[in-house]
Order: C-alpha cells, then sequence, then structure tokens
C-alpha cells in the first residue's frame, strides 16, 4: 500500500526547504538510496525524498542488504553538500540526532546506538545508511536512507513502533504518514543545527543520547570505558592498564556492541 504523499506534507514546518513535488513516493522499490542516485542522474535538484513501502534490495553499512518487508518505513534523503570528505561520517551523526530528537517529542523515548542506529527500549527501532558522491577531496552530494520499524516484523533484537504502542496504551504517532513527516522534519533540522552550530556542539548533544556512554567493552583482551565520539565518527575509549590509561579511537566496523536479548 502506498503512503499519501500529500499527507506527508502536512507534517512538515514551513522551515522545511521541501516542496511536495519534490516528495517521491512508491510501493515497491529495489533501493530508495538508488531511486535518488537516478533522480539525480536525471536532472532532479535537491533536496529530493524518496519513501517506498517495501524494498526489495535495500543497501545496509558494510555492504549488508537490508531486509525491508512491508510495514516498515524506508526514506531517503538526497541533499547538495560541500563538505570536506573526510567528515562524511557527520551525515549519519546529524542524521540520527535530528531523528531522535523530532522522535523524543512525541514522547518516545529514542537512544542512539553507535554508530548508525536508533534504539528503542535496547532494541533496534531503526538504522542509517548514508551514500555520497566525492569530487577533488569534497562531497558534493549525499544521500542519507531510513529504515524504521513500524508494524513490519522485526528479530528478537528489534522493536516496531506498533508494538511499542501497544504496551503503552497508547498511539503515539498516528499513521506512517505522520512518522515519514517527522523523520524527514528531523532530518532537516538535525542538518541545519549541524550547519549552524558545527560538529562540536552537535557532538555534545548526540552524546546525551549515546546509550553505551559509559560502558565497559573488552578491546583484545582489554578492559574499556566507551567516553564518547570524535568528530571523525568514532568511538572513543578508554582502555584501563596497570598504572595508566589509554584513549583509543575505533572506527565505524571495528567493533559490534549488540544488543539486549
Amino acid at each position: 500500500m502506498m503512503l499519501n504523499q500529500q499527507l506527508i506534507a502536512t507534517h512538515l514546518s514551513p522551515s522545511v526547504p521541501l516542496e511536495s513535488q519534490g516528495i517521491h513516493v512508491f510501493e515497491t522499490v529495489t533501493s530508495t538510496n538508488q531511486i535518488l542516485w537516478e533522480l539525480l542522474d536525471a536532472g532532479k535538484t535537491p533536496p529530493l525524498v524518496a519513501i517506498a513501502a517495501q524494498q526489495t534490495a535495500g543497501r545496509g553499512q558494510w555492504g549488508r542488504s537490508w531486509y525491508s518487508p512491508p510495514g516498515g518505513l524506508y526514506l531517503s534523503l538526497a541533499l547538495t553538500l560541500n563538505l570536506r570528505a573526510v567528515n562524511a561520517s557527520h551525515l549519519t551523526l546529524f542524521s540520527a540526532w535530528g531523528i531522535a530528537k523530532a522522535l523524543h517529542k512525541h514522547n518516545l523515548p529514542i537512544k542512539l546506538k553507535w554508530p548508525n542506529d536508533l534504539i528503542l527500549e535496547g532494541r533496534k527501532l531503526g538504522g542509517i545508511k548514508s551514500e555520497t558522491r566525492i569530487q577533488q577531496g569534497i562531497i558534493y552530494q549525499g544521500i542519507i536512507g531510513i529504515g524504521i520499524n513500524w508494524d513490519n516484523p522485526v528479530p528478537d533484537t528489534g522493536i516496531n513502533l506498533q508494538s511499542f504502542f501497544k504496551a503503552q496504551q497508547k498511539t503515539l504517532i498516528p499513521s506512517l504518514e505522520a512518522l515519514a513527516g517527522l523523520t524527514i522534519q528531523g532530518l532537516f533540522e538535525g542538518y541545519q543545527y549541524y550547519c549552524s552550530q558545527g560538529i562540536e556542539w552537535l557532538l555534545k548533544d548526540y552524546l546525551t543520547m549515546l546509550e553505551s556512554l559509559g560502558r565497559t567493552v573488552m578491546i583484545e583482551g582489554a578492559t574499556g570505558i566507551i567516553t564518547g565520539v570524535t568528530p571523525q565518527g568514532e568511538l572513543k575509549v578508554s582502555l584501563k592498564a596497570p598504572g595508566a590509561k589509554t584513549e583509543i579511537h575505533l572506527p565505524p566496523g571495528s567493533i559490534s556492541l549488540g544488543y539486549e536479548q
């Protein structure tokens, strides 16, 4: 079942620089990220949004497939950018924070799991996959793909919003269109905050939502404490050693923080 494009647009504030014709809704696609690359190649001008009720070849991090059955929200946003390539991780950081902040306004206690997941009650609610085009060391186009569990089946480590609402005996978001609108709103608010305040201020706010902050982890047999995230998106871990402490920075993909069972 396709989402209602006009209803999605009603959930966006006037501050969001996105025309309703910039929202492209589909029933089934291979990947919303791929659809936006094709629209950009055809001459469409960002910002653009693609939303699908189902993906047949969704893309996750590290080359993994992204399981996208009917009932979830599968949404991508294309932006024109001017970022140094070394700052590619900023897309995920401002996106995750912006979406979490938007959902917090509807009393959803969302946390962030480094590097790219939205967490609800210790389980995965959604994930983010950003892709970029780079020229001479500058990111000039970026696409941010989002998957959020609404009423789709999820694994034991996942959660969808409908099951959460049922347990809470209250519906905090009325429809999938409303969730799409909130997600778009959050993406733009995160991007605008990042552009106006910079990565250091964004990270301070991001860390208030980081569920693993202060958590103990094992790194090659050594005990460490997660202390934050660097401006390059690396996880900061303070390792305990006899008589000394050493801080190391772990790039995304180098450690799995797991989920509650």
